[in-house]
């Protein structure tokens, strides 16, 4: 199992990266999850999650900062998961956009057990 600090680094990563994907190639992006007819909101979400992630991976030196990177990781992942989950099934967004709430949900999990081990004493 990984520890809140790893998990707080490694969700972090991926929300850069996530982020940083259409910023700089926005069309391999849109390749994958389908082109989009507002470019300005694509790039909205995309900046806010660089700057989310980058937020979890500063906080992460910490126990606070760890706590404070969970808090960011869990609100991020839902608010994604509740997105893909919606919007897919009214065909609002690509089909592809379920791999990413397979990805979230899978992170909520992490987040989860990370918070179970360390109320039990076994995350530190």
């Amino acid at each position: 199992m990984m520890d809140p600090r790893g998990l707080a680094r490694a969700h972090g990563v991926f929300n850069v990266l996530g982020g940083a994907w259409p910023l700089f190639h926005r069309r391999s992006f849109e390749v994958v999850f389908g082109p989009k007819a507002d470019e300005w909101l694509q790039y909205t979400v995309a900046g806010l999650l660089v700057t989310s992630g980058l937020s979890q991976l500063r906080a992460s030196r910490t126990p606070e900062g760890v706590r404070h990177a969970a808090r960011t990781g869990v609100s991020t992942a839902a608010v994604l998961l509740a997105v893909d989950l919606v919007y897919v099934p009214k065909g609002r967004i690509a089909p592809t956009y379920l791999l990413d709430a397979l990805m979230e949900a899978g992170r909520l999990v992490a987040w989860y057990r990370c918070g179970r081990a360390s109320m039990d004493g076994a995350g530190h």
